[in-house]
């Protein structure tokens, strides 16, 4: 395998596609302050969560049944363009799951035994995820070459505190993507144009487990929800991952609308529930009640629109460039008066959150 990309890919092979601030990205950290993590505060909770993963409740829940062995050919056009987007984007998060946790699970070995096994079995879970979606893009003649992937992305260093607040959200608000398709599909099977979205009740177990093993993590750091540092981290990572979700919800508008769901009521409605359900583990959560919250992430998604049409027009590179200041400077400004919003300070709350 060589590690640079070849001239013309193999038939069947997809190209990724180019990486973007939206695209999923490959993540190393800091191993040594990882494997040194003090997890007492939380560790009946961690075992607990390592016996559930041991026991491996999906191990027979992602197996391709006979309802895959068909022609998709009727799938096409801009329906196959958007599906096939979504598969891509998908199977690239999770196998960047499954790389950084495996390669935590290899670096804590022998030092951290209890985090090193639960990391593993996520890589586990991780990898079984990134291959059905790997498979699923097979049905539609194309793959991703994940090996070489492995060698030629690249990857983004995150302080392991960073990594758990992001995984943390990430895992939550994949567990709400999952969950609220497949409810909705649920009451209306004729939108349910291919089996996978069947297997989205098992999926969003396993996400729900993995955030709630780093909902664990985080709970057992002090530094992580109680000092005052916490409660701007936690803001700008909730804004961050919220303003990601919004943005590339509504540039693959196509694949929802596919679906039967409105995009921007399903982004609203993933939006809200991760915010709630992050109330349960970070020391603030955002005020999505506030008359200005969907309002300014909603103009964020419509200047990012513009900036996707600049792209793709014919223009210098220099037009596109001046073209793309204001609207950025746009994005940046609605983003800064978000963050400025009075969070809730779910502290307080703790007693009744549940």
């Amino acid at each position: 395998m060589v590690n640079t990309l070849p001239q013309q890919p193999k038939a069947g092979i997809k190209q990724p596609s180019q990486e973007t601030i939206l695209t999923p990205r490959f993540y190393t950290t800091d191993f040594e302050t990882a494997a040194s993590l003090d997890l007492s505060a939380q560790e009946t909770e961690l075992k607990a969560m390592l016996e559930e993963m041991r026991a491996d409740y999906n191990r027979h829940h992602f197996v391709r049944d006979e309802t895959f062995e068909q022609s998709w050919e009727h799938i096409d056009g801009e329906s196959r363009r958007a599906f096939i987007e979504y598969l891509e984007r998908s199977c690239i998060s999770e196998f960047s799951g499954f790389l950084l946790f495996k390669e935590l699970s290899r670096r804590l070995k022998g030092r951290n035994p209890l985090l090193a096994e639960i990391f593993h079995l996520m890589a586990r879970d991780e990898a079984r995820h990134a291959g059905f979606l790997n498979k699923a893009m097979g049905d539609f003649k194309l793959s991703l070459d994940l090996a070489h992937m492995t060698k030629t992305r690249t990857y983004t260093f995150f302080p392991i505190e960073w990594v758990i607040y992001t995984v943390y959200l990430s895992e939550k608000i994949g567990y709400l993507r999952y969950i609220i398709i497949y409810r909705h599909l649920e009451k209306h099977p004729e939108n349910q144009f291919y089996p996978i979205f069947r297997y989205f009740e098992s999926w969003c177990q396993d996400e729900n487990r993995h955030g709630d093993i780093f909902k664990a993590l985080l709970r057992s750091q002090p530094q992580l929800w109680k000092t005052w540092k916490a409660r701007l981290w936690s803001r700008f990572f909730l804004l961050s991952v919220f303003t990601t979700h919004t943005l590339t919800v509504h540039e693959r508008a196509n694949f929802y609308r596919s679906l039967g769901l409105d995009p921007t009521e399903f982004d609203r409605q993933v939006v809200y529930e991760t915010n709630e359900t992050a109330g349960r583990a970070f020391p603030v959560k955002l005020n999505t009640a506030h008359p200005q919250f969907f309002p300014r992430l909603q103009r964020c998604s419509d200047y990012n629109m513009k900036l996707v049409e600049i792209d793709r027009s014919s223009q210098p590179k220099v037009v596109k460039f001046v073209r793309k200041l204001p609207r950025i400077a746009a994005i940046v400004w609605n983003l800064l008066l978000l963050y400025l919003i009075k969070p809730i300070d779910t502290e307080a709350l703790r007693g009744t959150v549940r």
